[in-house]
């Protein structure tokens, strides 16, 4: 079964306190102690995410490793990511991080992961990279279109209520034409797809929300969506 999970932005590293939506990646895992990568490559494999992701997920029923790009393991790339029963994206630099995937080949071997079972999540860079296209604001809130792994069809911008730059950006670049159709998705927001469809919308937070965007004659139309709230279950 292939599985994406996209985060608009929460997990350990910015609830630290609320577990809910890691929580919920590791139940998707048919595993019964699953083995989590956490690949950082997108914060250039920073040590303190690192650390940050290993110490969170030690306290989970699981097997947490990390990918560093910067330091390949020892073994074959492609039997050691593809031996993982989860693979979890960090943020940063989306464009960085798609670059060094492709250099060294795991743009591939992630695609390869999906279409064996393996489940794929991440937030912010580690969400818009399974789409056909994302929304990337660079330091001066300035907007453009990032071209994804196309895993799953159409655009994606995280971080959509929280950072006000992405959702104005994400609509300039609808009413140009620039991008295509998608979803805008808050932090503590997840979308969970099997196969290319939706197949279920969570949140840790209970104003948490996501939204399918469109746009029609230069205008922007947006479709609220409520996602179950975790913390009920």
């Amino acid at each position: 079964m292939r599985q994406v999970i996209a985060l608009g932005g929460g997990g350990f590293s910015m609830e630290p306190d609320n577990p809910l939506l890691d929580r919920y990646i590791l139940s998707q895992s048919a595993a019964r102690k699953p083995k989590v990568c956490f690949i950082p490559t997108a914060s250039g494999d920073a040590e303190g995410y690192i650390e940050g992701f290993r110490k969170a997920f030690s306290a989970f029923d699981c097997i947490p490793s990390h990918l560093a790009l910067s330091r390949p393991p020892a073994a074959d790339l492609e039997d050691y990511v593809l031996e993982k029963d989860i693979l979890y994206v960090g943020g940063g630099d989306t464009v960085r991080m798609l670059e060094t995937w492709r250099e060294h080949g795991l743009d591939r071997i992630l695609r390869q992961a999906w279409e064996q079972g393996v489940v794929l999540a991440g937030l912010s860079a580690g969400s818009m990279c399974w789409y056909e296209e994302g929304v990337n604001c660079d330091d001066d809130g300035q907007a453009n279109v990032v071209q994804g792994l196309g895993l799953i069809p159409g655009s994606h911008s995280p971080h959509y209520d929280s950072e006000p730059e992405y959702r104005r950006g994400y609509h300039e670049l609808l009413r140009s034409g620039r991008i295509r159709a998608g979803v805008g998705v808050s932090d503590g927001a997840g979308i969970h797809y099997i196969g290319c469809r939706i197949h279920r919308v969570v949140g840790s937070r209970r104003d948490a929300r996501i939204y399918g965007v469109e746009a029609f004659d230069g205008k922007v139309a947006e479709t609220e969506m409520i996602p179950e709230y975790l913390g009920t279950l």
